[in-house]
């Protein structure tokens, strides 16, 4: 099973964007890391450990029933503040290599939060970086854990793909969508409801699960699934027969 990574600017993120598919993939045997580039403090009700018991809340719902790993880990870098630098690309391309990763997503573009920007130009330069050889990358260390990762040898993921997040309001056009089940379905917007700080507590933000389990059911009646997840391609698919293709 490939291994893979799920960037996040800020923990939520994942969730919001692809949970129902993480849930999926652990359950299919899958080794899936959940990075969250920043803890996403300061917000208005929340704080950096509040923010970290939710995320690892929203872990366990997602986790449960997982037949591969599906883990989470904290680079540190300063919430509203991510540059797209040498160093960033240099500690993300670290945890490529240590995870060995065949298959990352991070946000798709356009994107209106700077940070989902600036991540997703990471992510992008990290996979390249990721192969180098006669460099070497940075252990990442989680900050919230104090957990550091063995840097492996050289890696090129095979695939990068991108995963819509929240703050544009635009309708996305994804390149192809991922079935996901009524279970894993709930399972995606219970961790989104993990974070109460986020998306309970504040009454503004309290309609937001209910607008992206509305998008996926949209999305698998495009499919004649009960739901989907739409992901963005900046690389052609391969397909072995067409037999891979799921037609409603």
């Amino acid at each position: 099973m490939p291994r893979i990574i799920v960037f996040g600017p800020h923990p939520d993120d994942q969730e919001l964007g692809m949970g129902a598919s993480i849930a999926r993939l652990a359950r299919q045997g899958h080794h899936v890391l959940l990075v969250d580039i920043t803890n996403g403090e300061p917000t208005p009700l929340g704080d950096p450990k509040t923010r970290q018991r939710e995320a690892f809340d929203a872990l366990e719902i997602l986790r449960e029933g997982a037949a591969g790993t599906l883990e989470r880990l904290c680079l540190g870098l300063p919430n509203r503040f991510v540059e797209h630098s040498l160093e960033a690309r240099h500690r993300v391309a670290g945890i490529i290599r240590a995870w060995q990763a065949e298959i990352v997503f991070s946000p798709a573009m356009p994107d209106a939060h700077p940070d989902h920007v600036a991540v997703a130009a990471i992510v992008r330069d990290a996979r390249f970086d990721a192969k180098l050889t006669k460099i070497d990358m940075p252990a990442p260390t989680c900050a919230w854990t104090g957990r550091t990762l063995t840097v492996g040898p050289p890696i090129y993921p095979r695939w990068s793909f991108g995963y819509y997040c929240t703050h544009l309001r635009a309708v996305p056009t994804p390149d192809f969508f991922l079935e996901v089940s009524e279970d894993e379905l709930a399972r995606k917007i219970a961790s989104i409801r993990a974070y109460a700080t986020q998306f309970v507590m504040p009454e503004k933000n309290r309609r937001v699960a209910g607008w992206v389990e509305h998008a996926a059911r949209y999305f698998g009646s495009r499919i004649g699934a009960p739901a989907a997840e739409g992901f963005a391609a900046p690389e052609p698919i391969g397909l072995g027969s067409l037999e891979s293709l799921l037609l409603g």
